[in-house]
């Protein structure tokens, strides 16, 4: 054998063959017998014209795969076979043979149980049940599939459409004969030629000289129309069955395949079907309900059954129309049948319902058992409230008597009821009333708000701290009458702006302002009353000095027990320094320390104190300790630590042991109305009864409002926004500065627009387009990617800034803030001006440092790693550094800097409270200059976007806490979409 040459590489490869063309071959056969051995399949043989001609018992078709003869041209058997069209790869053509396998398939099933011996390769036509055959026989021509005789005397054609009829003929004796009538392509064809295609078909076959002509036509066959096929001669009805045929069977089998009389016969109509309602009367107010169908020559039939060919379908849903219309104008619903009705479904059944069905005409009522009398009270209910003593001191038990119609009705079934949100309600002596009533409805809202009903064990209940609560029951009842005990209280908070005067504690060395001798008034009012509450006034306004001369007059009022209060780390020496100041005669003990580390028993510190202060770290760390001492009460600086419900600091200071809490914040709530709820869960305990109802009736109408009535503006989102403030307003004090403070300077702020560097700006829009393609794809499931979503804001936000912030190899790019900031800090220190200046970011203020080192500016730094926080603070007090930078964070309370008069926030938070809190270090009591805040906004990026949401933001807090309008929805989806659009 030579040795391949470099031209064999050239070489093409040679064309791929043809592919085999297919054909569906198609034989007339009959079954041989098998007398010799009835045991051996029996064999199929051809039918030729002239064996057609002298039988038709027997036949049956037969489908097989044939190819084309390379040599002949003629379809043939080949090697073509069911089983090669199977596997894939063969020589044949694709589409021809995925043709066949489907076909095969389809008939797969019946084939293997086929009566030919050699069933592997034949396919028997006649039993193929699927009604997918015809649709695939019909895809034979767009596949160039052609259906060919595989013999030359056999012709072979696929009709497209088919009929089958009856004709029923009298008979000159009486009988009735029925016949078919078969046509195929709209041409009559003879029945003893007809053969069925198991129940979807049949072919027809006709004998010619030398020439057998087969037709596959589809046909959905029934019963009656197969019966009709076996007997080519017809069926025979005897003349003395006749009448009974045609009275009751005919009319049926009419319905069902197309009936032609003859011979004078009359076909009886089947008539109007009848609904009839069978109801039965139980014990226990228990109706059960059962609907079926009647006619009169046909029977009955269950509702829910299929609607055969028998039935008037369009009657039975016109007549079915008018019965649900009816049943619902009685106020109920047609239930499924069968059904049981109980309770006040089955009172309104029985005493509307049926007499309305009874009306309709084709309806039939059959009635079984005794049958109750039931009677409405359509009265104006009276509601008669009141609360009496109980054990618990912090609780009253809440008397509810109705009356309708003169009945009293017993209280547990109805406020089961109305817990429930039932509509109506039954009671056991057949009387029933509605539910819908505004009285009842408003009593249903009230007893929802005094508490959840598996909270009650005998008796509903209302806390000392729903005063407002209470006003509603009076306002609702036609009687109400409190619990003497009680009167006081609910009358001296119902207006908190005329609670008596207290006389100062003559401790206190020195001067309440007016403002803040009316807050000691509240909290001495609560005090007195063991109430607990939230003092929100604005930062700086002296909270600390109200709370310590409520301390003051507890111990003039022979109080004992020591005070707890829980702050941050940061202002606990404010809390010290304060105290001596202004309460010299207080014993003050601080725990800084668990008690592993300083070895100390809080029960030796807490009996030779007054006043304990503690962190909220060791509150939770030492929570068991701190629970073991009995404390006069609890005061929580700075309570938004404790915000969320779900922490277990949280959990920490709820189990303190003391008979009222009292927090103190400027702001109760930034985010969510939820924070509000988990500090009167500590404060007010019992004004809202849980997590889960306040999110119902507060939460999610008002803030996650969707529906229009809810929507901002809503009626029904306005009335409970003004309910909250009711609730919450005697057990909440908040003052702003505006309102109390006229003599403070006043506070100019100023948002300064700085337009980025043109590199700065090609860059930051090169990213926003970025990662805004990122973040939109992800907030249909936002809980999910929030993270990610809030990593791509802040790195749009941190651009802002500046390049450096994002990667080091864009520092060369300028900062036009940067730039910004220190030509006015020149300006404003030359002319002996202290500054403040606020970022979120801690490497922003790292580069601002940098920039002032180079300017020769002496400036302070504080943030959460700063360990000499006095120092750097005195710092700046004392004008060594007239430049303080702080970050957001460690900035935002426990900080009193009325030294600075200006203030720069180089980059807005979505939280304005969280920014109120810082610019709120300089502007306070104390300061008596004009402060200058400066927000600086890059114009044309995110942060202008921020500054829009802040503003919407801002005013959740002002309407529950300000008495401004309706507010916004916290940050969600769609405010993020409007971060990034265009």
């Amino acid at each position: 054998m030579p040795a391949p040459s470099w031209r064999d590489l050239l070489a093409a490869p040679p064309p791929d063959p043809a592919p085999v063309r297919l054909a569906l071959g198609v034989e007339l056969r009959r079954l041989q017998s098998n007398a010799a051995n009835a045991w051996q399949p029996r064999r199929a043989v051809t039918v030729t014209p002239r064996a057609l001609t002298a039988r038709t018992d027997q036949l049956m078709v037969g489908l097989r795969p044939l190819m084309r003869s390379a040599s002949t041209g003629r379809w043939v058997k080949g090697d073509v076979s069911w089983e090669a069209l199977r596997r894939p790869g063969g020589p044949y053509d694709p589409d021809q043979a995925r043709w066949f396998a489907e076909l095969h398939s389809i008939s797969r099933e019946i084939r293997s149980i086929g009566p030919f011996t050699d069933a592997s390769e034949w396919i028997t036509l006649d039993t193929v049940s699927s009604s997918l055959l015809w649709t695939h026989l019909a895809l034979a021509a767009a596949r160039d599939v052609p259906l060919v005789g595989t013999t030359a005397q056999l012709a072979v054609s696929l009709a497209t459409t088919a009929a089958l009829s009856m004709v029923a003929e009298s008979q000159p004796d009486g009988a009735v004969l029925l016949r078919a009538r078969i046509s195929v392509e709209r041409e009559p064809v003879e029945v003893a030629s007809a053969r069925p295609v198991a129940h979807t078909g049949i072919y027809v076959f006709a004998v010619e000289p030398g020439l057998i002509t087969l037709r596959l036509a589809p046909l959905p066959l029934g019963l009656q129309a197969r019966a009709l096929l076996a007997a080519p001669g017809g069926i025979p009805v005897p003349a003395a069955e006749a009448g009974e045929f045609v009275r009751a069977h005919l009319p049926r089998i009419a319905r069902q395949l197309e009936v032609i009389p003859r011979g004078g016969l009359q076909i009886p109509a089947v008539g109007a079907p009848t609904l009839v309602i069978h109801v039965l009367f139980r014990p226990e107010h228990t109706i059960d309900v059962r609907l079926e169908w009647e006619y009169d020559l046909l029977g009955g039939f269950p509702l829910d059954a299929d609607a055969g060919p028998e039935r008037d379908r369009r009657a039975e849903a016109e007549l079915l129309g008018r019965v649900e219309a009816a049943w619902r104008a009685s106020g109920t619903t047609v239930p499924p049948a069968p059904h049981t009705l109980r309770g006040i479904e089955a009172a309104q059944f029985a005493a509307d319902t049926l007499p309305a069905l009874e009306a309709v005409v084709g309806v039939r009522i059959a009635r079984t058992g005794a049958q109750r009398q039931y009677a409405e009270l359509t009265g104006d209910p009276e509601i008669t409230v009141s609360t009496v003593e109980s054990t618990d001191p912090d609780w009253f038990d809440l008397g509810v008597i109705v009356t309708i119609d003169g009945r009293r009705i017993p209280f547990a079934p109805l406020l089961t009821a109305l817990t429930r949100r039932r509509t109506k309600l039954l009671l056991a002596d057949g009387a029933y009333f509605s539910l819908a009533h505004p009285a009842l409805d408003r009593l249903r809202e009230l007893l929802d708000e005094a508490a959840s009903l598996s909270e009650w064990e005998t008796t509903p209940r209302i806390s000392r701290h729903q005063v407002d609560l209470w006003a509603d029951f009076e306002d609702l009842a036609d009687q109400a009458a409190p619990a003497v005990s009680w009167r006081a209280t609910a009358e001296g908070l119902r207006d908190v702006d005329r609670i008596e005067s207290t006389s100062v504690p003559a401790g206190l060395a020195g001067e309440l302002r007016p403002y803040q001798r009316a807050g000691f008034d509240w909290l001495a009012f609560l005090w007195r009353h063991r109430l607990g509450g939230i003092l929100a006034d604005d930062m700086g306004l002296g909270k600390t000095l109200q709370m310590l001369a409520l301390l003051l007059h507890a111990r003039e009022q022979g109080e004992r027990r020591p005070f707890l209060v829980v702050a941050p780390t940061s202002v606990m020496s404010v809390w010290r320094a304060e105290a001596a100041r202004f309460a010299p005669g207080l014993r003050v003990r601080t725990v800084d320390a668990t008690r592993r580390k300083s070895g100390l028993a809080l029960s030796e510190v807490a009996a030779s104190a007054d006043l304990v202060i503690t962190s909220y770290t060791l509150a939770r760390l030492d929570a068991a300790v701190f629970g073991e001492v009995e404390w006069a009460a609890v005061v929580l600086d700075e309570a938004q630590f404790v915000k969320n419900a779900a922490t277990k600091l949280h959990r920490a200071v709820r189990d303190l042991r003391a008979p009222m809490t009292f927090a103190i914040t400027g702001t109760p709530l930034e985010n969510s109305l939820t924070e509000l709820w988990a500090l009167l869960s500590l404060t007010a305990p019992g004004l809202f009864p849980s997590a889960r109802r306040f999110r119902e009736q507060y939460v999610q109408p008002i803030e996650l409002g969707k529906v229009p009535e809810n929507a901002e503006g809503g009626a029904y989102r306005a009335a409970r926004l003004a309910r909250l403030r009711r609730r919450i307003r005697p057990l909440v004090l908040r003052r702003t500065k505006e309102l109390v403070a006229p003599d403070l300077p006043p506070k100019q702020e100023q948002e300064l627009l700085v337009e980025l560097a043109p590199a700065h700006r090609a860059l930051y829009d090169t990213v926003l387009q970025r990662e805004r393609q990122k973040v939109l794809g992800l907030l249909e499931d936002l809980d999910r990617n929030r993270f990610i979503v809030f990593r791509s804001l802040t790195l749009l936000r941190m651009l802002s800034l500046t390049p450096a912030l994002i990667d080091a190899e864009d520092a060369g790019i300028p900062s036009s803030k940067l730039d910004e900031l220190l030509t006015r800090l020149r300006e404003i220190v030359a002319e002996g001006h202290r500054t403040i200046v606020f970022s979120q970011f801690t490497s922003f203020l790292t580069l601002v440092s940098d920039r002032l080192d180079a300017a020769g500016i002496a400036y302070s730094s504080l943030d959460g790693s700063t360990r000499r926080r006095e120092e750097v603070i005195e710092q700046f007090r004392s004008g060594t550094a007239p430049v303080f930078l702080i970050s957001l964070k460690a900035g935002g309370f426990g900080l009193t800097l009325t030294e600075a008069d200006y203030v720069f926030l180089m980059d807005p938070w979505w939280n304005p409270a969280a920014e109120e809190q810082a610019v709120d270090r300089t502007h306070r009591i104390g300061q008596t200059r004009r402060v200058m805040v400066y927000r600086m906004i890059a114009a044309g990026t995110i942060e202008e976007k921020v500054m829009a949401l802040q503003r919407r933001k801002a005013r959740l807090f002002r309407s529950v806490l300000d008495e401004d309008a309706l507010f916004a929805q916290s940050l969600k989806a769609d405010d993020i979409r409007a971060l990034l659009e265009e």
